[in-house]
């Protein structure tokens, strides 16, 4: 099964690299240099406040699609309605990730044959997402909460995968995944403006290979 070889490299990879209105070229030579360095897991999201992110996304999921092809497992977040999960598997998405639960959107993204990652603070949201069928909890967000919260959250919670997001640096992701965590969504680091700025893709490259190589330990 498809989501079965989705969830397996999620499991494997621990690295799901975060874009935010980053398309078309820009986000091509990205994914390049991300590539390069070892990403294999990459998610696009949604612009609630763009009236055109759909075709933005459908767009931008299947140019990642033709150029990269199986090499990267493709997901679309800040998915908030049902309707944003078709959009997404129509666009050839893998894996469809929220801020938030909505148990609703959870059951159409399995339905759709599709891989579950709803966010999640507190211990109530997390077991509400679990009992729903979610493949991983998105704990959102991770990096302000802190990691003694993490480690408050994993202890009694354990038996779900978690995936930590928001400021992940290459100093907390062994943190989460020393904890337990399955692995981590990472941005600021991958997808620095400056660096793409300056056309330094050469340093995002780099910093991929070391994330890549701090989750090959475990």
């Amino acid at each position: 099964m498809i989501r079965d070889e989705v969830i397996q490299a999620i499991e494997e990879n621990k690295i799901i690299a975060i874009t935010r209105g980053i398309y078309d070229e820009e986000l091509r030579k990205l994914a390049k240099a991300l590539v390069d360095g070892g990403i294999r897991c990459f998610e696009i999201t949604f612009d609630q406040t763009d009236p055109n992110t759909a075709e933005t996304i459908t767009r931008n999921i299947k140019m990642l699609k033709k150029q990269f092809g199986d090499v990267l497992k493709l997901g679309v977040g800040t998915v908030l309605t049902t309707e944003q999960v078709h959009i997404a598997k129509e666009a050839g998405a893998e894996f469809i990730v929220s801020p938030n639960f909505n148990e609703s959107v959870v059951k159409e993204t399995l339905d759709a044959g599709l891989v579950s990652m709803p966010g999640a603070m507190t211990p109530s949201e997390i077991c509400a997402a679990d009992e729903a069928g979610a493949d991983f909890i998105k704990l959102f967000p991770a990096g302000t909460l802190g990691i003694k919260y993490c480690k408050d959250i994993f202890a009694p919670l354990h038996h779900v995968k978690y995936i930590a997001t928001v400021s992940v640096t290459e100093e907390t992701f062994k943190q989460y995944l020393d904890l337990g965590f399955v692995g981590a969504g990472i941005s600021s680091r991958l997808v620095d403006k400056k660096l793409r700025e300056e056309g330094n893709y050469a340093e995002l490259t780099r910093r991929a290979q070391r994330f890549v190589e701090i989750a090959s330990k475990y």
